[in-house]
């Protein structure tokens, strides 16, 4: 049974997710709290860096198979999860339901993100 979110389509939404993660904290209004302010950037930045590093159409690098990121986007999912407790701005209700929010969707995406890696051909550029 396919999944519906493609790898294309996955790509697409990690690009667009990595720097609303990074401006969360200034778009929701946490930026006086350091540790999620941080945290926010982070993530926004790993998204990314993992997002060019990813063996698919999209990635620049292409170096990290595209079941391997998979596997990373629902760790980053569980960490934002986590985040308000293990980092300790559980009371900061911004900064808390924010990033139950990043982590709900990091979850959702990549669980219902087709688990295919790029044929090889395409890997290697020729048509």
């Amino acid at each position: 049974m396919s999944k519906p979110i493609s790898r294309q389509v996955h790509g697409v939404l990690d690009y667009s997710a990595a720097p609303l993660v990074a401006a969360a904290p200034a778009l929701v209004g946490f930026t006086e709290d350091k540790n999620p302010t941080l945290l926010g950037y982070v993530l926004g930045g790993g998204i990314l860096a993992l997002t060019a590093c990813t063996r698919a159409e999209w990635g620049l690098v292409k170096s990290v198979p595209f079941k391997t990121h998979l596997t990373l986007d629902l760790v980053t999912a569980l960490t934002s999860l986590s985040a308000p407790w293990l980092f300790g701005f559980s009371k900061n209700k911004k900064a808390r339901n924010t990033f139950l929010a990043i982590g709900a969707t990091l979850l959702t995406t990549g669980l219902l993100s087709e688990p295919e890696e790029m044929p090889k051909y395409r890997e290697l550029g020729s048509k």
